[in-house]
């Protein structure tokens, strides 16, 4: 195929043949990427089932389309209001197995909405991971979006749990007795330990028959569940006997639908009964932290997080394979902090199938997501216009973006939204289309504004007049290192560690203009002495204040900020080297923070303070 042709074929299937990069410049995709991609959507979907127009156009269905969705505008929250984000796995209390669990989440959400007045919080996605060890340690690479990991149950909660015959509550505890331990040591999360726990854990109170009436709320949480509920119910047995990666078992097997009814009629039947089960707990458990929270007063309560897509060989991957593009791979070209660019090891929806089938399985998902939430940030929101594919075998900065129906994907979000009374966010950082943030907030959907990134011509940061009102607004994110980190530097010293810089020595000029920068700027506003070396806590407090000057509607403050975490959650474009996703919330010291001991830090209630006023 010519060069022309090649390009007239991208151009035809949505494939953009060039982009801006995140310094505005225009960056032509490579033919061996242009190539790949587009024989990865000519061999995964029929003839005409191409992706949408290069450039907004008719909103009519074509032959063999579905009608696009649509949804009217939603309503901006009516106030604005702050809250703690957090990573629920990090944040432990004296009860909890050395993982957060839902009854750590309902009780710092009481917590914070009584004594600091915040009006949500704000969680990492809940998304459930493999069920049998190696449990997957990333949130934004699960087995499926549309259930919650068991990991979050709190065993002690469970009904039945009060009813286990003494020997069985004693067992229960010795398994809980060094997991809590471990929680106030400050050391790494351990997931396949939690896990393994808390498995048989459940497992013995699994046999303790259900009441008339708990047995009714569960048959009816499992019929409105329906195929779904089943299919990963049924994809659990199946990978707790042949491994996590439906790819490697037998032909049959690897058939959804075969494989589903191979569990249903035989031995499996009641190991996929059981983690039906499982969720019935953990969607409950999650349904009773959102009301604890407005039940203290939050306006909005529980925000959740949607991952931008799961993992290839998980159970949404297993029943909507033929929707997923096998041989490519969604992520992010290389921009100013992830300077080779992201691979998140994901397939992409193929656009033209995933209109062909109305958007259905989109529409399910979102609406698992909003289920038990006053909110959903929607994790790379920029994907309902398009997304980074990047072939097999090639590094990331070797891909191309890959268009989808922005109206109608939109329409589906809000959509969801809309039916559960909820707030949707969508996490627009990065290499972006100025014209999509518009199209998004025209629609209700608020933006998402960070404070290291907001800057002005010559890298002056952003006044905070300037910032987006329909948006949520934070200093960081759990993708780069707590303030004090970009105090001390060890922002930049990590990801040189990790060979992530392709110019340490610029890159800690560049750290440092920007630390220097922001100084200036508080300073200048009074929320810092002039000329004053500030230590870590004084800046915190003065960025946060900077922040609660901004019109933003929502304002978000870092747990991991409040207490003086230095370490980041995870650290991009690395798989090994760093504990992505297994630290605990920890003090500068390094020593474990629970949730009984919140009350007692005081930058915490200065910076509650801070975005209050």
């Amino acid at each position: 195929m010519t060069d022309e042709r090649l390009a007239s074929r991208a151009r035809e299937l949505g494939v953009m043949v060039s982009y801006r990069d995140w310094r505005r410049r225009p960056v032509r995709v490579g033919q061996r990427s242009l190539a790949a991609v587009v024989q990865a959507l000519e061999a995964a979907g029929p003839p005409g089932a191409a992706g949408p127009p290069a450039v907004p156009g008719s909103r009519r269905a074509g032959p063999g389309r579905a009608a696009a969705p649509q949804a009217p505008p939603l309503a901006p929250p009516e106030r604005r209001a702050w809250g703690l984000t957090v990573q629920l796995y990090s944040v432990r209390s004296r009860r909890s197995w050395g993982h957060g669990d839902l009854r750590d989440l309902a009780e710092l959400a009481a917590w914070s909405a009584r004594e600091l007045g915040a009006g949500f919080i704000q969680v990492n996605p809940l998304h459930a991971a493999a069920p049998a060890p190696p449990v997957g340690d990333s949130p934004y690479l699960p087995m499926t979006r549309r259930y919650i990991s068991p990991l979050y149950i709190r065993i002690e909660d469970i009904p039945e749990y009060r009813r286990l015959p003494a020997e069985d509550r004693g067992q229960i505890e010795d398994l809980a007795a060094p997991l809590r331990a471990a929680s106030g040591s400050g050391a790494l999360i351990d997931r396949d330990r939690v896990w393994a726990a808390k498995r048989r854990a459940l497992e013995l109170v699994h046999r303790v028959p259900r009441s008339g009436e708990r047995e009714s709320q569960y048959r009816s949480f499992t019929s409105r569940q329906g195929e779904d509920l089943a299919a990963w119910a049924a994809w659990c047995a199946l990978a707790e006997r042949h491994g996590p990666d439906w790819r490697a078992w037998t032909a049959r097997l690897r058939d959804p639908r075969a494989g589903a009814a191979e569990v249903a009629a035989g031995p499996l039947a009641a190991r996929a009964e059981f983690h039906a089960w499982a969720q019935w707990l953990a969607d409950s458990q999650l349904a009773a932290a959102q009301a604890a929270a407005r039940a203290a007063g939050m306006a909005i309560g529980v925000i959740g997080d949607l991952a931008v897509g799961a993992h290839p060989g998980g159970a949404d991957a297993w029943a909507w394979q033929g929707l997923l593009v096998p041989g490519m791979s969604v992520g992010a070209p290389p921009d100013g902090f992830n300077q080779r660019g992201q691979d998140w090891s994901q397939p992409p929806w193929h656009p033209g199938l995933l209109a062909a089938a109305g958007y259905r399985p989109l529409a399910g998902m979102l609406r698992a997501a909003f289920r038990h939430v006053g909110g959903v940030r929607a994790d790379h929101v920029l994907g309902l216009m398009r997304l980074w594919w990047i072939p097999d075998g090639l590094p990331p900065a070797e891909g191309a973006y890959v268009r989808y129906d922005h109206r109608a994907m939109t329409a589906v979000l809000t959509g969801a939204a809309a039916e559960a009374g909820a707030v949707a966010i969508g996490e627009d950082l990065g290499t972006a289309e100025p014209w999509f943030r518009r199209y998004l907030a025209g629609r209700g959907v608020l933006g998402t504004e960070m404070a290291w990134f907001a800057t002005e011509r010559g890298g002056r940061p952003r006044r905070p007049e300037r910032w987006r009102r329909l948006c949520l607004a934070t200093v960081g994110t759990h993708d780069v290192p707590p303030v004090a980190a970009f105090v001390s530097g060890e922002q930049v010293a990590v990801r040189e560690r990790l060979g992530l810089l392709t110019d340490p020595e610029a890159e800690r000029r560049a750290a440092g203009r920007a630390l220097a920068a922001w100084r200036r700027a508080l300073a200048e506003r009074g929320l810092l002495p002039p000329g004053g070396e500030a230590g870590p806590g004084e800046f915190t407090v003065a960025m946060y204040r900077f922040l609660a000057r901004t019109p933003a509607l929502l304002l978000g403050v870092s747990l991991a900020d409040a207490v003086g975490e230095r370490r980041a959650q995870n650290i991009p474009g690395t798989s090994s080297g760093y504990p992505n996703w297994r630290v605990p919330l920890c003090d500068a010291r390094g020593d474990a923070v629970l949730v009984e001991d919140l009350p007692r830090v005081g930058l915490l209630r200065s910076l509650a303070r801070a975005v209050s006023g």
